[in-house]
């Protein structure tokens, strides 16, 4: 755990334009710097960073909040990686818990195989371009296969020469410990001879999503049918097959960009379609796809395309897979290349745009696809027909959301041309047998209480408070500290003018009333407010921008953050001075609070309408008398602002 301490340091050092600014271009403009969003395509700026607040808004994508909050939203880091991430660029030492000695010990094994892989890597690659052997067989295999040299570059792809243990020779040579180059899987150990795993082959360095190269797939160029044509790396500490995707280093950024996530089946695909210009695709890399590597695609987006070559054995295979992905609650499209083509092959033959264009248009449905595809097979047989019914609820059943399924059962009861009360069915035995297994497995305890049940209906538009809440903590972010005159009782029970902080009197007034914010992240600013105020002193921005809680972080830079700013000595250039909101603030901030407990009283109302439709006549009195003490605080607060509420 870091320290508190050390925390402040790291958020003191780091200069949120500097950081930003490695992925961003910013430009000046006046006190704050602009750029393009990095979370979405646009071509007007409306990236804002701030420096003197440390904070950043992206008013295209709605995200904003601080350093830390920034990498966690672009590199998708954790939040205490984004803190070491910043202590190491600005060389701020951690100081933490002293480890257990297994922990490292693992540090240290996971450190060594790590070293050995970017060895390797090193190697290999300086052997594809600069050995004889690589140039000749590994080099030009892949521009046979038309990868452009940038291409081969930007993957570190490389070449594994011929002979019984040459690298590992070689590796030793330079000081790498033999038990690391086993560990690692590069090398292989037969009756006490050792040998090179990877030899003759052309290699894919596969990296975890920081960069870092923690295995090898390996592709054989020898045309011997006894031969395998891919060898993958084996698992070890750093590498666990089932979290990891190949290219999900150089998809990642692309991914957040275009909400979006092409999967592949091979290396190659991702390669070609990078060369395609389309850089949001990974690869399972021939394996099954698991559900770690649905998981560590849903860090970046909740939309997946699986691209086919048209293989219905494939795409049946592939199935499973898909229902992992469903349950994950994510949206799984499909596309078939035509004729028997994949995404490597089919790139080959059109242009960039081309590719793309037919991908988005091409993009079906994933269980509107299976659906034909099944209908297909079982044309004419009832039995299999029965079947394939079944197959399609029971993908539908995997999906979380309770209206996304009900959408699909309708468009399936249509396509199937089934009675929809058969495949509600059919869906709900499924849910309940799988709600049986799960209870089975978690029995329930104190520890794990039943979920709640979600409410019957929500408080419909023009009953609602969140614009309200935003506005109070915009002015209490603002001017907390700035002073306000109220009316207050003095000694004698008359009414006297004082001055009192904006925050005293916005907390009071929430507290005389009883109110508290909806919004969590909200309603923690208000805490923090009142435990300054009950000290005497009032919290700075930064207590609230560098906040550990990143909801708190990104609401105080949705509030702090202006779109639009006018240029330096703007005013003074064209003797225009126009009014602002602190010169008018003691109105701004009672008709905020009065704003609030108006949208507060209707919300109250509503709820007690709804109540007054099913109440038995014991409570009708009781429910009647409070509504006409709500209906009396409406008049006037109506009153207050010169209108009427319906």
């Amino acid at each position: 755990m870091i320290p508190q301490h050390t925390i402040d340091q790291i958020m003191e050092a780091a200069h949120i334009e500097e950081v930003i600014g490695e992925y961003v271009q910013l430009k000046k403009a006046g006190s704050s710097y602009k750029g393009l969003s990095p979370f979405s395509n646009e071509k007007t700026p409306s990236f804002m960073v701030s420096p003197s607040k440390g904070i950043f808004k992206d008013f295209s994508s709605g995200k904003g909040g601080n350093v830390v909050t920034f990498l966690m939203e672009h590199e998708r880091m954790t939040y205490p990686e984004a803190l070491r991430f910043l202590a190491e660029k600005y060389n701020i030492e951690i100081e933490e818990e002293a480890p257990s000695p297994e922990a490292i010990q693992e540090k240290s094994d996971r450190e060594n195989l790590s070293v050995v892989m970017s060895y390797a890597q090193r190697i290999f690659t300086e052997e594809l371009w600069e050995g004889d052997e690589g140039k000749a067989i590994g080099l030009t295999y892949f521009q046979e296969r038309g990868f452009r040299d940038d291409i081969i570059r930007k993957f570190q792809l490389g070449y594994h020469k011929e002979g019984w243990d040459t690298f590992t020779s070689a590796a030793i040579e330079a000081g790498y410990e033999e038990k690391w180059l086993v560990e690692s899987g590069l090398t292989k150990k037969r009756d006490d001879k050792r040998y090179d795993f990877f030899r003759g082959r052309v290699m894919f360095p596969i990296r975890n999503i920081s960069g870092k190269v923690i295995a090898f797939g390996g592709r054989t160029l020898k045309t011997d049918k006894k031969i395998a044509k891919y060898f993958n790396s084996p698992e070890h500490a750093l590498y666990n097959k089932s979290k990891v995707l190949y290219g999900i280093y150089e998809a990642k950024n692309a991914t957040v960009k275009e909400d979006l996530c092409y999967l592949v089946e091979g290396y190659t695909d991702v390669i070609a379609m990078h060369q395609a210009g389309v850089e949001n695709v990974v690869a399972s890399s021939g394996t099954a796809l698991t559900e770690g590597q649905i998981k560590l695609i849903k860090r970046y987006t909740k939309n997946i395309t699986m691209l086919y070559d048209g293989d219905p054995a494939g795409i049946k295979a592939s199935f499973r897979g898909i229902d992992l992905i469903l349950a994950q609650g994510m949206n799984v499209k499909v596309v078939l290349f035509p004729d028997g083509d994949d995404p490597d092959s089919y790139s080959k033959k059109v242009s960039s745009t081309e590719l793309q264009a037919y991908i988005r248009s091409a993009a079906k449905d994933f269980l509107n696809f299976k659906t034909d595809l099944l209908l297909d097979e079982a044309a004419g047989d009832p039995i299999k027909r029965a079947q394939l019914i079944r197959d399609v609820v029971e993908s539908i059943a995997k999906i979380p959301d309770a209206i996304q399924r009900s959408v699909y059962i309708q468009a399936c009861s249509s396509q199937l041309e089934v009675d929809e009360r058969v495949l509600v069915s059919e869906l709900n035995k499924l849910l309940r047998a799988d709600l049986k297994k799960q209870s089975a497995q978690e029995p329930i305890t104190e520890a794990n209480p039943p979920l709640p049940s979600p409410p019957e209906q929500d408080v419909p538009k023009g009953y609602q408070t969140s614009h309200q809440e935003k506005d109070l903590i915009r002015l209490l972010l603002h001017y907390g500290n700035y002073g306000v005159k109220v009316q207050v009782l003095n000694e004698k029970e008359e009414k006297v003018e004082a001055q009192v902080s904006v925050a005293e009197y916005l907390c009071t007034e929430l507290e005389e009333d009883r109110f508290s914010l909806n919004n969590k992240a909200f309603q923690e600013i208000v805490e923090t407010y009142r435990e300054h105020i009950d000290e005497g002193k009032f919290p700075t921005i930064n207590a609230f921008s560098h906040h550990a809680n990143p909801e708190v972080a990104e609401a105080t830079a949705d509030l702090l953050t202006e779109r639009y700013v006018l240029s330096d000595n703007w005013e003074d250039r064209h003797q225009i001075y126009p009014e602002t909101e602190d010169m008018k603030l003691d109105k701004a901030v009672r008709d905020c609070i009065n704003r609030f407990k108006l949208s507060n009283v209707m919300v109250m109302i509503h709820e007690l309408e709804e109540e007054l439709k099913s109440c038995s006549d014991d409570d009708l009195m009781i429910l009647l008398d409070k509504k006409r003490k709500l209906d009396h605080v409406k008049r006037q607060l109506s009153t207050y602002f010169g209108t009427s509420v319906l």
